[in-house]
């Protein structure tokens, strides 16, 4: 995985004590570091490494010639991202077992047909299967004393250690995971076969809580103020909102943390459409920008799947809604955006175009417009190339294509140029939403009739639930532990 081009920045490692050694072929470093095991001086080797789709990490390896102790860990060479960022893979075969990960110390990692979770404080570079196997040995290491000791907790992780190993004999596919990051610094790899939602990657906002727990918050009471300030508005039932005006609500900034963030509010309503929310974060103190967009109404019967045929520059300038929920697609270009990678954005096709090339640029090229990746293939780099400039051509109106989004919700919008006359170049189709989606939008958690004679029982089933819940995950993550 090493690449002579990648050189560590001296920046990157100054105070961490005094450099006894440096490789200059390789990148390696060494730093003469405490032994927290021995309190005497060990070596700490650190390497600065990029890592194709995503960013720069440093791998840390220390060892104690004095007690022999050993420690590995990966860490961002980055800043803390500005949003979160949440990783679901369904892994149905050999090679999505051996997809790369990288674990910070405050992520989250969930075998979620399992209902696993495992427990933060363990940085890792790995791969599904190397997490899938950690997980494997400190469950089942110690069963055979659980069955003397404890028998009630050797009973509970049988069944689970049982489909672990399936999944380690190549048994148990499919089965979904995740990888939840507060920092957005985790990291699941993707293909470019990836179809559907067998892979899916969603940024989210912290909460002031969430900044606190990271020690990022700037004002401990910003939550408080927010709230008052929020509550001094009125009860927005009360609100006449007005079409085209703006309403501004106070925020804590994603970006620098600071409580000097407003969030501004617009309702338009879209000829021929519905009512669309539009919703823009600016900050004074770090300059952070930020849209999103969100339809209003009620949910539809059915989803839709709107067809444009790119023809010509008049085309590219063509007003385009993709809210939240929709699915971007086009077999010309070769793309494929999921649900809530982009969020909800009001744009034109250009516009949509740039944004989707700009956000994959960024992880694909470095700051010097070369291919970055220290494990990246020559052929991976020519299709990532060709890529690009189809793209291009695209967006500079010099190729011929057409673009699908597919919305259960119903929600997104492409600007008919013929109305009231049928627009040759669209198609509009309803589509009966499948139970994958409903279950994706929580419809079948909705209960709209006899939901109050119910809510009691449904309370206490859901607080035994939750209890028995608790006292799986306390036991698992204390065998973990151990």
């Amino acid at each position: 995985m090493l690449n002579d081009e990648i050189t560590a920045p001296e920046s990157q490692f100054e105070n961490l004590g005094e450099v006894v050694d440096r490789d200059d072929d390789t990148g390696v470093m060494q730093v003469e570091s405490l032994c927290m095991n021995c309190h005497d001086q060990g070596i700490t080797r650190l390497l600065l490494l990029r890592v194709p789709y995503f960013r720069d990490i440093i791998l840390e390896s220390f060892e104690c010639e004095h007690c022999h102790f050993k420690d590995n860990s990966v860490k961002s060479a980055g800043q803390i991202q500005e949003q979160g960022c949440k990783y679901t893979l369904i892994v149905e075969n050999e090679d999505d077992l051996q997809r790369q990960v990288i674990r910070s110390d405050l992520s989250i990692f969930k075998l979620e047909s399992l209902g696993i979770e495992m427990p933060k404080g363990e940085s890792q570079l790995t791969n599904i299967e190397g997490v899938v196997q950690r997980i494997y040995e400190s469950l089942s290491g110690e069963q055979e004393l659980r069955k003397e000791q404890a028998p009630e907790l050797y009973a509970a992780l049988e069944p689970i250690i049982e489909k672990l190993k399936d999944i380690m004999d190549r048994k148990g596919f499919p089965f979904t995971v995740s990888l939840d990051d507060l920092t957005g610094n985790s990291w699941i790899a993707p293909n470019t076969t990836d179809r559907g939602n067998k892979y899916r990657r969603q940024e989210y906002p912290r909460t002031h809580e969430q900044n606190e727990d990271l020690g990022i918050s700037q004002d401990p009471n910003a939550s408080e103020a927010e709230a008052k300030d929020v509550n001094d508005m009125g009860n927005p039932e009360d609100l006449d909102i007005v079409d085209g005006q703006v309403y501004e609500l106070p925020t804590e900034c994603p970006g620098c943390n600071s409580s000097g963030a407003v969030t501004r509010i617009k309702r338009v309503n879209i000829p021929h459409f519905k009512e669309v929310y539009i919703f823009g974060t600016s900050c004074e103190d770090c300059g952070y920008k930020s849209s999103d967009v969100r339809t209003g109404g009620e949910v539809p019967e059915k989803g839709k799947r709107i067809t444009l045929r790119v023809e010509n520059i008049v085309d590219l300038s063509r007003d385009i809604l993709k809210s939240n929920t929709c699915a971007l697609s086009s077999e010309d270009l070769e793309i494929e955006v999921q649900p809530g990678t982009l969020g909800g954005r009001f744009t034109s096709v250009e516009g949509l175009l740039t944004e989707i090339k700009d956000q994959l640029y960024g992880h694909i090229f470095d700051a010097g417009g070369s291919t970055g990746g220290d494990s990246m293939q020559n052929t991976e780099k020519g299709k990532w190339e060709r890529f690009f400039a189809n793209l291009d051509a695209a967006i500079a109106g010099e190729k011929k294509f057409s673009i699908t989004l597919e919305d259960p919700m119903a929600s997104s919008y492409v600007q008919d140029l013929c109305s009231p006359a049928v627009d040759p170049q669209i198609d509009i189709e309803e589509y009966v939403r499948t139970a994958e989606e409903e279950e994706e939008l929580g419809f079948h958690d909705m209960k709209t009739e006899g939901y109050e004679e119910d809510a009691k029982k449904d309370e206490d089933k859901d607080e035994d639930k939750e209890k028995a819940t608790a006292a799986m995950d306390n036991l698992i993550e204390a065998s973990m532990g151990n």
